[in-house]
């Protein structure tokens, strides 16, 4: 099959061109293996559910750990219904265990559980049952909100002791903020007397964008395919352009190479780059579309328009809640000075 640049949804080593999720993750094995739970973060089309998938897929093979990531999106419909919420998310757990895991590592019935609390009681079902020790990841986690969201990170909290005999040893919460700023959807905030409902957390730790060398490794397997090369300059344009968002440097070569169609006997120049980059803001790529529907939320507005104005007013984002929302959002560079990403 003939390899090509992704841009919608988890990428397929047998299909698309891409770099080696697990070096995004060097630090990840040592939390696992000392029982830790913590959060994976990143703007949306940063590569998390591809990166997650090749991780669980690892531990698993690997043969020390039943390693699954699933979705929490579908429990976004239902809002605060706990009950719905966490049907749907012992669904998706049951459907990702039944399609991801070989049938002796698979979650065991969840039917017969407790009114309150299945969250915990199926974890803790699975874990007691399990041959290996459980490595949960709940991608998606924020798609939660509100008394649903809240209910999960304390059960999450409640089971955290009995790791990891009677609950899983390492959980995983991705999505595109850091879990104490979760408490900015819920409408029982304060109500925590706590800056966070999951406190039991290790670490936040961010997914990279690209590195200016792993941009040129993709591109450059594009032209080992086909004997298409990418000028020098190309590359280094396709770096000031995107600065590694992994979504715009592969929209930006799959413009190029899929939808301009430049023949594979001409070299990919900077004109090339550039026009590829025109062709995606006239479209109104659904990804651009996102992040310009954020600019209407308040508290992107605070940190933006000063950006816009050029003004100096703005110091460091490790201290201020706004910035770092907008900054996991993908809205400014992940590095200070503040300044659109």
């Amino acid at each position: 099959m003939k390899k090509f640049f992704n841009t919608t949804g988890p990428c397929d080593p047998l299909k698309h061109y891409m770099i080696d999720p697990l070096s995004r993750l060097s630090e990840v094995q040592e939390l696992i293996d000392n029982e830790l739970y913590f959060v994976l973060r990143a703007p949306r089309q940063s590569g998390k559910t591809t990166t997650l998938q090749a991780l669980a897929k690892k531990l698993t093979q690997e043969g020390q750990y039943s390693a699954l990531r699933f979705s929490c999106e579908t429990g976004q419909a239902y809002g605060s219904d706990i009950k719905n919420v966490e049907q749907t998310l012992l669904e998706s757990i049951k459907f990702a265990s039944k399609n991801d895991l070989p049938p002796q590592l698979q979650c065991p019935d969840f039917t017969e559980l407790p009114e309150v609390s299945r969250i915990k009681a199926a974890l803790t079902l699975w874990a007691s049952e399990s041959k290996r020790p459980i490595v949960l990841i709940f991608d998606e986690i924020d798609a939660l909100v509100d008394d649903s969201l809240l209910s999960i990170l304390h059960q999450l909290r409640d089971g955290f002791s009995y790791r990891p005999k009677n609950f899983p040893q390492s959980i995983i919460l991705c999505g595109l903020r850091d879990v104490r700023d979760y408490k900015v959807s819920s409408a029982q905030a304060d109500a925590l007397g706590t800056a966070s409902p999951f406190n039991i957390k290790s670490d936040s730790i961010t997914l990279n964008c690209f590195t200016k060398s792993e941009i040129s490794a993709l591109y450059l397997q594009h032209s080992a395919a086909t004997g298409q090369q990418f000028e020098a300059s190309a590359l280094v344009k396709a770096w000031e352009l995107t600065e590694g968002q992994p979504w715009l440097v592969n929209a930006l070569a799959n413009e190029v190479v899929g939808k301009m169609k430049v023949p594979v006997s001409e070299d990919i120049t900077v004109a090339h780059i550039e026009e590829a980059a025109q062709r995606l803001i006239v479209a109104r790529a659904t990804h651009l579309d996102s992040l310009v529907a954020k600019l209407n939320e308040e508290r992107v507005r605070k940190v933006i328009a000063p950006v816009l104005a050029g003004s100096s007013e703005l110091g460091s984002s490790n201290y201020d809640d706004d910035l770092l929302y907008v900054r996991d959002l993908g809205l400014i560079a992940p590095t200070d000075p503040v300044r659109v990403a």
